[in-house]
């Protein structure tokens, strides 16, 4: 993997966690330079970002840490991407909203246009992404 896409991962990693960048920026970056998926871990902090053409880059991703609920709770999670997607919440308070529902990471999938959530028992959720503005 090169510097220049080393960099525009890191550089959405910390944006997502500043607040400077928002969802749909961050996938459109990603998916520009050849990330097909990345794997937000909770429990490490770190999100793992996979390209096509096989590299692999691990970001530390430090955020306040917060207890995960033991039972995992779809409508919990659907509810804090819902938050998400009206821009009502930081990611920061996302990552928190989704730990107490349960959830132990999830996965983004930018070729397959959707994310899925999971629990520490397998249970999951997906959601897939909302139309862009041209898809309407």
């Amino acid at each position: 993997m090169n510097a220049e896409k080393t960099q525009v991962i890191q550089w959405c990693a910390e944006g997502a966690l500043t607040g400077e960048l928002t969802f749909p920026e961050i996938v459109g970056r990603l998916g520009q330079i050849g990330v097909e998926r990345y794997h937000a871990d909770y429990s490490r902090q770190e999100i793992t970002y996979y390209l096509a053409e096989g590299d692999t880059l691990v970001v530390a991703t430090l955020h306040p840490t917060h207890a995960i609920g033991t039972v995992f709770s779809a409508s919990e999670v659907e509810a804090a991407v819902r938050q998400s997607q009206r821009n009502e919440h930081t990611y920061l308070e996302f990552i928190r909203k989704t730990m107490a529902a349960g959830c132990v990471g999830y996965f983004v999938q930018i070729t397959g246009r959707c994310v899925i959530y999971f629990g520490r028992n397998g249970d999951s959720h997906v959601e897939q992404f909302p139309p862009s503005p041209v898809e309407k």
